[in-house]
């Protein structure tokens, strides 16, 4: 019972990592957004939290599939160990470029209002996640109370 409570709260605790990694990087994103030739990048947090949590293996990982449908990506290639961080498990989620659905005479890919409505649904669900871990733990306090004897 406790190892399936542990793994439940390193789940979580894995989503809450990448929804933040996922916040900065849309951040990053729309601070951008009036930079010339700046390319959004983005990551699927399913495919990176199957990744993080042991679902998948690092190396068959299929390409990155952006959720919205209207824009494609191209997986980053790393030429060199040191660029975009230490590979390896890990090393987190797999980013990849997102295609804008027009281009731009500047080159920039950010599709700001796209950015803004990925950036509040991501903070919502962090939201959600984190509610989530503190009502597990407030569970957890309440049982262990109760077979304490109050």
């Amino acid at each position: 019972m406790i190892s399936s409570i542990v793994n439940s709260l390193d789940f979580q605790g894995e989503a809450l990592k990448l929804r933040a990694n996922r916040q900065q990087l849309l951040a990053a994103n729309i601070v951008n957004a009036d930079t010339p030739g700046f390319q959004a990048v983005d990551f699927d947090f399913a495919t990176a939290l199957r990744q993080q949590t042991g679902g998948i293996n690092r190396a068959s990982a299929p390409g990155v599939a952006l959720a919205n449908a209207q824009s494609s990506t191209t997986v980053l290639n790393r030429t060199n160990a040191a660029h975009l961080g230490a590979g390896g498990a890990g090393a987190g989620p797999q980013l990849a470029y997102r295609m804008p659905a027009q281009d731009s005479m500047d080159k920039n890919t950010v599709d700001l209002d796209m950015e803004r409505a990925q950036f509040a649904e991501n903070a919502i669900r962090y939201e959600a996640t984190l509610r989530f871990i503190s009502n597990n733990v407030k569970t957890l306090q309440a049982a262990m109370q109760s077979a304490n004897g109050g």
